[in-house]
């Protein structure tokens, strides 16, 4: 059972986070709550960062982390209300315009050839109910570039990869979820195939270990900062497991075990330290209590009856 003071202390927070205290642990629906997260808080400001031609920053993935791109991913997963229309806008441009523009760093690609950057598109664009129309040539490129072993590598179309990467495969299952979740048909069957392979791939490697030698991967894997970006991490993959309602596996227990050692006397999680780049603004300090880990943390708990 989880401490009635966490809870209060979590419900002290931003509207995103109390939404999903009483969404997750309570299992109480709040439908008040999430329109809040548009007009208060970190969902306010993000929104009030958005430029006049609808994008963040400077353009869809430019600068990293204050892009349009991941600002919408930082929406998404503040669970802001999915009709919010000036969103509904942007995204509606990205699939119309951006997926085919073509920007240079040492060699020249296209958006929509990144496997990690349709992952993405997917999740948050699902999310916001795009026309199917304008998801499918998304859905296409992904079943296309699956690899042999189950998982993805956003290496593989330009540089030849030959082994899936954590990193892009939990960003091309976070996508397929989300679609599945909010009814999209086309090519379900393929798709729902790729996802049991893929989670297949990870639960392999434990979460965050070889699975030639046992040893941990990378270490970055067992830190939890938030937001995770494109980054992998194991409070990031449990998370994944419990929103795509995942049964319990004996070979997350490594990481279960992992994400408890982190936990506090008081029950809460410490915030890590963010990946380097700019920010819009810090929604949580750095070595302090986090309600995002906080909160992630006991949802997957609580799904794979570990508290």
């Amino acid at each position: 059972m989880i401490d009635r003071n966490l809870i209060n202390w979590l419900l002290e927070g931003d509207p995103s986070i109390k939404f999903q205290v009483y969404r997750d642990l309570l299992k109480e629906d709040k439908p008040n709550l999430q329109e809040d997260i548009s007009t208060k808080g970190w969902g306010a400001k993000f929104l009030s960062l958005q430029n006049k031609n609808g994008h963040w920053g400077i353009a869809f993935y430019q600068p990293k982390w204050i892009s349009t791109h991941y600002t919408l991913l930082d929406l998404k997963n503040l669970s802001i209300s999915q009709n919010e229309k000036s969103i509904l806008v942007i995204v509606k441009s990205i699939l119309e315009n951006e997926m085919d523009k073509t920007f240079k760093k040492k060699y020249e690609m296209t958006v929509n050839k990144d496997v990690c950057i349709n992952g993405m598109v997917l999740n948050y664009a699902s999310y916001f109910k795009s026309d199917i129309d304008q998801l499918k040539q998304i859905v296409d490129y992904l079943i296309e570039n699956q690899m042999s072993d189950g998982g993805y590598n956003c290496q593989s179309p330009r540089k030849g990869a030959v082994h899936s990467s954590l990193h892009t495969t939990l960003s091309v299952l976070e996508g397929i979820t989300e679609y599945k979740r909010n009814g999209y048909r086309y090519k379900i069957k393929e798709l729902s195939k790729i996802q049991k392979e893929c989670i297949e791939f990870i639960l392999i490697h434990r979460l965050f270990k070889s699975d030639k030698t046992g040893k941990i991967i990378n270490n970055n894997f067992t830190r939890i900062p938030y937001p995770p970006r494109w980054k992998y991490d194991i409070l990031r993959c449990l998370d994944y497991f419990q929103y795509a309602n995942i049964n319990y596996d004996i070979r997350m227990q490594d990481a279960l075990d992992l994400l408890l050692s982190k936990r506090k006397s008081k029950g809460f999680w410490n915030l890590q330290a963010p990946y380097p780049g700019k920010t819009h603004f810090a929604m949580e300090e750095v070595g302090k209590p986090s309600r995002w880990n906080t909160l992630r943390a006991l949802r997957v708990l609580k799904h794979f009856n570990q508290i």
